[in-house]
């Protein structure tokens, strides 16, 4: 049974960091794609980042482009969202993903209803 346990949320000021972290265990780590998500109250839920299973390409939503970077350390099955700069806006609940078949690259519409999510960590971001 795959577990993906997030951690790091809070509140933060406007323009501070803040760094997610999502403990993955019951799969194959290094075989698998790994996002995250999140949504707003209110709002739908929103593609954020992803990186492939090697760790060699990331992928960005153009809202957090430049702000946020995933990364992965496959000797501890985390992977990691650095958040800079942040905004009000990136209010919402922060869910890890992992992607829907292993070897692939994050394609987020099947990693949404294929893949395993974690229960989600809040992150407020006041102004």
């Amino acid at each position: 049974q795959v577990q993906l346990v997030e951690s790091g949320g809070g509140l933060v000021q406007a323009g501070g960091s803040l760094r997610l972290s999502c403990a993955a265990s019951g799969l194959i780590f290094t075989s698998y794609s790994m996002g995250w998500f999140r949504q707003a109250p209110g709002k739908e839920r929103e593609f954020v980042a992803a990186i492939t299973w090697r760790g060699s390409r990331t992928y960005y939503s153009d809202s957090v482009k430049g702000r946020f970077t995933i990364s992965r350390d496959n000797a501890k099955n985390t992977v990691y969202l650095e958040m800079n700069s942040l905004k009000p806006e990136d209010t919402a609940v922060y869910y890890c993903v992992s992607d829907g078949y292993p070897h692939s690259d994050f394609e987020p519409r099947i990693a949404a209803d294929l893949g395993s999510w974690g229960q989600g960590t809040q992150v407020t971001v006041s102004s």
